[in-house]
């Protein structure tokens, strides 16, 4: 017995989700520049002894101490938004092809974690690489290219 056919409404399913993973890796690029944009301003206040001359009191902190221990929670951000936006365009890339299933849903699951749009984007990768019918089009895939070698 045959399966049943898989209908093209699943295809067209992953193609958007596959285009929507291109959109959320470019959108880590304004995540980036947003946390340069933090940093110069935070550069800017702390690193500039002028600006505590004229407070009433003078600060519970030294300033430059406190912006040079920052400077670490900055990198730790840079490098995840930026490892955060090459995986989700990899698993973009994948869900393209239909490879690699089990890499998409992890990368699902860690996308949840970046709210609005990657939350939107996990939710829906979920969903959709979890249905029988993409099951399907992944064993299709992997046979052809299976075939082709």
């Amino acid at each position: 017995m045959q399966p049943p056919p898989i209908p093209c409404k699943e295809a067209e399913h992953l193609r958007t989700l596959a285009i929507c993973h291109y959109v959320v890796a470019g959108l880590s690029i304004f995540g980036l520049a947003f946390l340069g944009l933090h940093y110069s301003i935070m550069r800017m206040a702390f690193g500039n002894p002028q600006m505590w001359d004229k407070a009433k009191s003078p600060p519970p902190f030294d300033p430059a101490e406190f912006f040079h221990a920052f400077q670490w929670f900055y990198l730790f951000f840079g490098v995840m938004i930026v490892a955060s936006g090459i995986l989700t365009l990899i698993s973009g890339r994948f869900i393209h092809r239909r490879v690699n299933r089990t890499f998409s849903i992890i990368i699902a699951g860690l996308n949840c974690l970046y709210m609005p749009f990657g939350t939107l984007l996990g939710i829906f990768t979920l969903i959709v690489l979890t249905k029988d019918s993409v099951l399907q089009l992944y064993a299709q895939s992997k046979a052809r290219l299976l075939a082709d070698s």
